[in-house]
Formats: structure tokens, C-alpha cells, sequence
């Protein structure tokens, strides 16, 4: 057992007789690692871009809910009033009346 271990930390297995055998393993483990931690990497990547993309569309969000907000503000009549005195227009004093235009062509 001692030598066994031995024999491994010096390197034996990878220069003895069927030493091919044990050099395709390590090749095949080297691989599967290397992938592993590709996939890792680019899973991580996947996770701090959705990441990003949450905190993106939550800033639009607000952006919207603020823009809209001050849309209906400034549609107010009220609003629309004070903004028109400046002009000399005033609301008028009575309603609108319906113009209604009949088609004699036929």
C-alpha cells in the first residue's frame, strides 16, 4: 500500500508498461472537467443577464408608471385651462352644438 502511493505521487502509472490506458483516462477527465466548467460559466453568464434584464425592465416600469402619471396630470381641465388663458381663450359659455351634414348625392 505504502508503495502504491508512492508510486502515484512520483508518477509511476503514467510511464509504466500499459501507461495508455491510464493517460486516456486523465485525458478523458481533463475533458469532461473543461466542459463542466464551460457549462458552469456560461450558465452563471445566463443568471447575471436575466438578472440585469429584471432590474431593466423594472426601471422602464417605473418610467411608464411616472410618464403616464404626468400625462393624465396635464390632461386635467384645469390644467388645460391655465395653460390656454395665456392665449386669450376661454372655456365657452355654452355647448357645443351638432352640425349634421346629409348627403344629397346619391
Amino acid at each position: 500500500m505504502k508503495k502504491t502511493v508512492f508510486d502515484i505521487l512520483k508518477g509511476e502509472f503514467l510511464i509504466a508498461g500499459d501507461a495508455i490506458k491510464n493517460w486516456k483516462m486523465l485525458l478523458f477527465l481533463s475533458l469532461l472537467a473543461i466542459i463542466m466548467i464551460a457549462s458552469s460559466h456560461r450558465a452563471e453568464s445566463k443568471v447575471h443577464r436575466i438578472a440585469r434584464l429584471n432590474d431593466e425592465a423594472k426601471e422602464l416600469r417605473t418610467h411608464f408608471v411616472d410618464g403616464r402619471s404626468e400625462l393624465m396630470r396635464l390632461k386635467m381641465e384645469s390644467n388645460v385651462r391655465i395653460k390656454v388663458w395665456a392665449f386669450g381663450i376661454e372655456p365657452a359659455g355654452s355647448p357645443p352644438k351638432k352640425i349634421i351634414v346629409k348627403n344629397t348625392h346619391k
